[in-house]
């Protein structure tokens, strides 16, 4: 889940491969000095027993919630509870059962959006209004989830959802709160949920959407690497694979990426087929236009006529950007006189413009700023109602925009960091590893087709298909639309079953 508005893509203790963590040389300090007494953390796991029947099969289930504590690995002391939410068929050989570990991205995205939103027993009831966040906030059976075939453990990492630190160690938070610190972490979380609740023959997946894409792959690395335990497939829903293709204004091809997409709101597209006339102008003589440069008159008469046409912008917007369409003037110019603005998360979905009148305004996304209440209102009753869990008063952190701004992706910062290599490694070492990549046509944060022309540069690693990119009807978090959730669970799995 990316954190905030249209382009925030939008997460030094070292951690050892036991479950305890090794603090940097600025947070070694005496346990005294720490917020590390067991009693501040979360409560005890709860399991209750369920039941339901999903398209006609009858399914028995238990859930849990719960936290899986980190530690110091040198003092001991407590440094985060990660807490977490299952569901597991009690009607099967557990042994034998695959499951899946869910995150979302952000970073500072709860779980609750994949989970609430498409995945779990039970889903968000978003009715046929416009997205809203005083909707209340309705929990429905979910006649799409993926629980028929697969279990499921949502997991918040630090700072999102229940999850709670349990010092006050400002390296500490840093830590958790870097790409590096992250996957290192949630190894550990994911390494300890399997231990303990013995599971660990049981073929395993990582599902991540969006930053959660990028989190799942170094997520595969770090387990494998550090925790002796191996992933056979990956889900990636909206995943931010390569930042540089998404935001950057240096690299000319995230123009290209992001076209079709344009073109797939313009024309209310639903199927990829609707776009092969943009997809390859995108790959041709756009690039062939765009890399002549401005001061090439024709060749910038072309670009405008064309952007135009596949955009559904007038020409003279376009032309003042000299066919180079920035994500915010796509937003906002398309249907401005209507006074409306589009959504960064789905581009046919939009919201009132706060200032129509302006020559500049900023507005929050009518998607993921609309969602995020009932969200976490909805999480809440889950928790409280199904689950029984007694986090008392306690607030379900479901988009924290701190953790994103303060997020470190490494050496070169976000511009630079990117999950392209990782699962280049992964696939070449592991040639059981299966991927799924999943894009609604409709979003414009992570477009499609940058994915797209991301995938074509991997080697074939044996059978094409083990890499697959599919795309539904509907934007970054497509799930939302009953034929775009239906049509992301069937593909799911076809990659869980090896079908």
């Amino acid at each position: 889940m990316i954190a905030k508005a249209w382009i925030a893509l939008a997460l030094a203790l070292c951690l050892a491969s036991s479950s305890s963590l090794a603090a940097p040389p600025a947070a070694q300090k005496k346990e005294s000095e720490e917020a590390s007494d067991s009693s501040q953390g979360l409560p005890t796991e709860v399991t209750t027993t369920h039941s339901m029947s999903i398209r006609g099969e009858k399914l028995a289930f238990l859930a849990r919630a719960g936290a899986m504590r980190l530690r110091d690995a040198q003092s001991g002391a407590p440094r985060v509870d990660v807490a977490f939410v299952s569901y597991e068929r009690s009607d099967v050989d557990a042994a034998a059962r695959p499951i899946a570990f869910v995150f979302n991205g952000g970073p500072g995205a709860a779980s609750a959006w994949l989970g609430l939103g498409g995945l779990s027993p039970w889903r968000l009831s978003l009715g046929a209004g416009p997205l809203s966040p005083s909707a209340p906030p309705v929990v429905v059976d979910n006649a799409e989830s993926w629980l028929p075939f697969v279990d499921l453990v949502f997991i918040d990492p630090p700072g999102t959802g229940y999850s709670k630190f349990l010092t006050d160690n400002e390296e500490t938070r840093k830590h958790f709160f870097s790409a590096q610190g992250d996957a290192e972490a949630l190894a550990v979380v994911v390494r300890k949920w399997l231990a303990t609740h013995r599971r660990i023959a049981s073929p395993k997946f990582l599902v991540g959407e969006s930053y959660g894409g990028f989190r799942a792959v170094e997520l595969a690395h770090a387990l494998r690497e550090r925790e002796s335990i191996g992933v056979e497939g990956l889900v990636l829903i909206s995943p931010a694979l390569d930042f540089a293709w998404l935001d950057s204004p240096r690299n000319l091809l995230s123009l290209a990426g992001r076209l079709p997409s344009y073109a797939a709101v313009a024309r209310d597209a639903k199927q990829r087929a609707e776009l092969a006339d943009v997809e390859a102008y995108a790959s041709g003589e756009f690039l062939v236009d765009l890399l002549k440069g401005p001061r090439d008159k024709e060749a910038l008469e072309r670009l405008d006529a064309n952007v135009a046409r596949f955009t559904g912008l007038e020409s003279r917007i376009v032309t003042e950007e000299g066919g180079r369409v920035s994500l915010k003037t796509f937003l906002r110019d398309r249907l401005r006189a209507s006074h409306l603005v589009s959504s960064a998360y789905d581009g046919e979905i939009t919201g009132f413009d706060p200032r129509p009148f302006s020559r500049e305004s900023d507005w929050s996304d009518p998607v993921l700023d609309a969602l995020a209440a009932p969200l976490g209102a909805a999480m809440t009753r889950v928790t409280i109602e199904k689950l029984q869990w007694p986090i008392g008063d306690a607030r379900y952190e479901i988009l924290n925009h701190k953790v994103a701004r303060d997020w470190d992706f490494g050496r070169g910062g976000r511009a630079n960091a990117e999950a392209v290599s990782t699962l280049r490694d992964e696939l070449a070492l592991d040639a059981r590893l299966k991927v799924l990549v999943a894009h609604g046509l409709a979003d414009l944060v992570t477009p499609y087709y940058a994915s797209k022309l991301i995938l074509d540069q991997l080697p074939a690693f044996g059978e094409p298909t083990r890499v697959r990119l599919v795309t539904t009807p509907g934007g970054h978090m497509s799930y939302i639309r009953d034929d775009s959730r239906r049509l992301l669970r069937d593909e799911a799995r076809k990659t869980i079953e090896g079908k």
